[in-house]
């Protein structure tokens, strides 16, 4: 019994690697045996496990991230936040990254950073002291066009444009077919005139809309979809809002982070399956959880945004090092938007 545990990780590596690169498991010969393959994986080398994983790595991209976002632009009370945000981002443990930090010495956009070979300088999340924030998820779709245009730059493109979130959303949302299924919320936070935020999907509407005061959640389907995981994590999210303003700012960033770590899957999820068909199967039960954790693959960062009513930004970053789930850094940004 202990050994058939022991050897569940290269099941879900395995099987992983065959329904994303199906092409490996035919010049294996392994297409129409993959059950009994599955079944008898203990006894197959765990560094053809690795090389299929590889090459599905390299082939496919998993979908990765999830956020929860409190927006109250105008909050009544001075301890209020107008701003809350907690984001995880999944992602291959090898995938070459940089941590969080200013882009150069002007200390103006501060981010991590993408540097795979082909799409260096892309980012998922990021903010500027001009006050523009943008977060992206990718749409789990079975299958992806790797000729599409890279995701990562949507985010940076925004961070260094003079147009506001709806018209950069609204030129980007003409381009939506060009890229690989996506969310993009983008922001204009101005102590002065006011907090706007906006949010576009290329696999919704054709319109990026604006977002109302309220908390939001976003996965890999659009904006608030009610997959199991989604709520769970908004519910959570939720309760931790609610004693914001009795905590201190480092309490409520580690209750948060805390929120991001839970690896409870929630299951079963129709929506879920149906949106992922066989693409999620070899992973379905560490997917299903806020905490991504497989052979490889998971969470590998987890970002806290505050900004107070005065406008005051806090930014703390928990990301994992050398590819190990036993290494974390934690690293905190404080600064004051532009007004």
């Amino acid at each position: 019994m202990r050994r058939r545990r022991g050897l569940r990780g290269q099941w879900v590596c395995l099987l992983l690697g065959c329904h994303l690169f199906p092409e490996a498991c035919n010049r294996l010969r392994w297409r129409r045996r993959r059950r009994r393959f599955a079944l008898r994986a203990g006894l197959l080398q765990y560094d053809l496990a690795l090389t299929l994983w590889e090459e599905a790595r390299l082939h496919q991209t998993l979908p990765m991230c999830i956020l929860f976002l409190k927006f109250d632009p105008r909050p009544v009370s001075k301890n209020a936040y107008r701003l809350i945000l907690a984001a995880n981002r999944d992602e291959f443990y090898n995938r070459p990254s940089k941590s969080a930090d200013f882009w150069d010495s002007s200390n103006e956009i501060l981010s991590g950073l993408d540097m795979e070979e082909g799409k260096e300088g892309g980012t998922w999340l990021g903010i500027s002291k001009k006050g523009k924030m943008a977060a992206l998820t990718n749409y789990l779709q079975p299958k992806i066009d790797k000729n599409a245009k890279g995701r990562g730059a949507l985010v940076r493109n925004f961070l260094t444009t003079d147009l506001d979130s709806f018209s950069y959303l609204k030129k980007v949302s003409l381009e939506g077919h060009l890229y690989n299924g996506f969310n993009l919320i983008a922001a204009d936070l101005s102590t002065t005139n006011g907090d706007v935020i906006c949010y576009y999907g290329n696999k919704g509407e054709s319109e990026p809309i604006f977002l109302n005061a309220g908390i939001y959640g976003l996965s890999n389907s659009l904006l608030d979809t009610p997959w199991k995981k989604l709520q769970y994590g908004k519910q959570l999210f939720t309760e931790v809002i609610k004693q914001s303003q009795d905590l201190a700012k480092e309490d409520l960033v580690q209750e948060l982070i805390k929120v991001l770590n839970n690896q409870d899957p929630q299951l079963p999820d129709p929506a879920m399956e149906d949106q992922g068909k066989e693409h999620v199967q070899p992973v379905l039960t560490e997917y299903a959880a806020l905490c991504v954790r497989c052979p490889g693959y998971g969470t590998r960062t987890n970002t806290v945004i505050l900004i107070d009513a005065e406008g005051h930004v806090t930014f703390t970053e928990r990301t994992m090092l050398n590819a190990d789930i036993n290494q974390w850094k934690t690293s905190t940004y404080q600064f004051e938007l532009q007004t």
